[in-house]
Formats: C-alpha cells, sequence, structure tokens
C-alpha cells in the first residue's frame, strides 16, 4: 500500500509499498473524471502537473487529513501503480480493508456546490444535488461507504456537507440501504440477495468491476481477469454459494443476478406519495423500525393508526 505525505517543503510524496506498520491515514472517496484529469502513479514520481483537474482533489485530501491530525492520505488515482498486474490486483483485492482501516474517508462530490445556497438545516437547497449525485451511481462507492467507519461528505466547493452519521437518513434514502448496514452492522448478516440489492443500478467502466467491486461485501477473493466481462459475475456467485454453503444460505436468485448485470429493470414502487419531506417534522421511534424493516428487498411495510393521532 502506497500513502501520500507533504514533506517539509510542501511537496507531494509516495511512500514505499507498505506492508506492516502501516501509519494512521485518511482515504479519498470521489468519482473519476477523465483519464487525462487524474493524476497517476508515474506522474506522481516524475513530477506533479498541478494544472490538471484531478490535482485539487489530492490537494484537498491532503490538507483536510492535516486538519484532522493525519500526515498520511490515499487516492485511488495515483498510490496504485495500475502498469504492474500483481499490484493493481493486490489493490483490488485489498480495497474494502483499505477503507474500513482508514481513521476518515472522505467523500469529493464534484457535482454538488454550495456556494451561496445554504445548508441541509436552513432550507436543504443542496439536498436536490445531493440526491442526484453521480458518486451514488457507481459500483465502487458502494463499499466505500460502507466499508470505514467515519465517511465524511464535502461538495466541489469543499463545504463539509455532514457525515455518514448525520446524514443517515437522507443516504438511507437515495440508496435503499438498511440504516444497520450504515451503521457499520456486519455484512454477513444481511442476505447475499440483499447485498446484491444494494448495487442494482450501479455502474463501473469495466464489466468485469461490476462484480470485482463487490468482493469486499461479501468477503471472497477470486483471481481478477480484466477480458472476461460479464463471467465474472458468474464466478462472483459460485464463489459466494461456495463459501456460504447450500445448507445455510440460500443461492443468489437468477432475477438478482440479471438485475444486477443490467438486464433486468428493478422492480418499480408500488406507490409514491408526491410529498417534499417537511424539514420540520419530528420523527417517532416507531419509524426507525419502519425504515428498516421497509428497506429489505421485496419488503412492504404498512403503519397503522388512529385517525387524529398523529
Amino acid at each position: 500500500m502506497h500513502l501520500l505525505k507533504y514533506d517539509e517543503h510542501g511537496e507531494l510524496k509516495l511512500s514505499k509499498d507498505l506492508i506492516d506498520d502501516v501509519p494512521p491515514y485518511a482515504i479519498l472517496s470521489h468519482t473519476w473524471g477523465t483519464d487525462d484529469d487524474e493524476l497517476t502513479f508515474a506522474e506522481i514520481q516524475k513530477g506533479l502537473d498541478k494544472t490538471k483537474a484531478g490535482y485539487d482533489k489530492i490537494q484537498f485530501c491532503g490538507e483536510q487529513a492535516k486538519r484532522d491530525g493525519l500526515e498520511y492520505f490515499w487516492v485511488d488515482t495515483c498510490c496504485i501503480d495500475k502498469a504492474n498486474h500483481a499490484e493493481l490486483s493486490e489493490a483490488i483485492t485489498s480495497m474494502f480493508r483499505w477503507y474500513q482501516r482508514a481513521v476518515k474517508c472522505y467523500v469529493y462530490l464534484s457535482d454538488v456546490k454550495v456556494e451561496n445556497k445554504g445548508t441541509l438545516y436552513n432550507g436543504q437547497t443542496w439536498e436536490s444535488d445531493f440526491r442526484g449525485s453521480r458518486w451514488f451511481t457507481r459500483g465502487w462507492t458502494l463499499q466505500e461507504l460502507l466499508a470505514p467507519t467515519s465517511v465524511e461528505f464535502f461538495s466541489q466547493d469543499r463545504k463539509h456537507l455532514g457525515s455518514k452519521k448525520t446524514l443517515e437518513r437522507l443516504v438511507q434514502e437515495i440508496t435503499q440501504i438498511p440504516n444497520r448496514a450504515l451503521q457499520g452492522a456486519c455484512l454477513s448478516s444481511f442476505s447475499d440477495d440483499e447485498r446484491l440489492g444494494w448495487a442494482v443500478g450501479r455502474k463501473t467502466k469495466r464489466a468485469e468491476d461490476r462484480a470485482y467491486c463487490l468482493l469486499g461485501i461479501f468477503d471472497v477473493f477470486m483471481p481478477l481477469i480484466y477480458g472476461e466481462g460479464d463471467n465474472a459475475f458468474n464466478r462472483l456467485k459460485e464463489e459466494i454459494n461456495k463459501r456460504r454453503g447450500e445448507k445455510h444460505h440460500s443461492k443468489i436468485g437468477i432475477r438478482t443476478k440479471l438485475t444486477v448485470l443490467g438486464k433486468l429493470p428493478p422492480p418499480s414502487p408500488s406507490a409514491i406519495i408526491p410529498f417534499r419531506r417537511d424539514r420540520d417534522f419530528v420523527a417517532r421511534p416507531v419509524l426507525d423500525d419502519v425504515w428498516q424493516r421497509a428497506s429489505e428487498l421485496g419488503a412492504r411495510v404498512g403503519l397503522v393508526g388512529l385517525g387524529g393521532v398523529g
């Protein structure tokens, strides 16, 4: 694992490959721009091109890490030598653990701006941008949301929007991931089909990555074979069923598999209430249970009470 740090002269340096005694570090979660925009491992070694758009994200991560008392940080675009197949395979296999072990995970939302729009707490004026952010549609960001304990969201203009904890209800509504999973519950306590359901609608640049980005979610290991296309998902399914054992866990359903691969549409909601959320609404404790039950794949929940009791 290579980590970044700024030296005493303010120059960005890349550590040697660390295996043991990895220091505390922050980690960046973001959506990639074009290949020409992102700084690579080789460019970090040769010398920075600070005119590249991707440098801003790296600079932001380093500065935020320093504010949080962390000397080291990790960014996937430039901390992996992708020309080295062995290192690339190790990085993808280890990615979930690397995010899990990070002291802080900073989510940089390049398509969410605050500026003078206000905050979630005095008008929710950036909430629509937040809900529609591309970050929530990508395959790799699923594990980047679930693995770290501390996840902090930032806008394009580096404004702090909140954390996975403070924005939990909003994140749950967007992702349909149960609150327990967002709060750090062991992922093995959720069914295979349920975890696969969290990936429905998410996209990756390479077809194989639709399977590879789920390795940490299921705690399985398998060789990476770029070029195999959708067969990677078949191998993932076999590994999951083999690891779980047919006696104790049902096999992954064919509809779930095809839905994740984008060959079947996810089921449509049976009804949508066309009302905006009331920011002055005070939720009662029973609603936490309703949200959790309703977020389970295929669940239906009815809340019954006497009229006029609130």
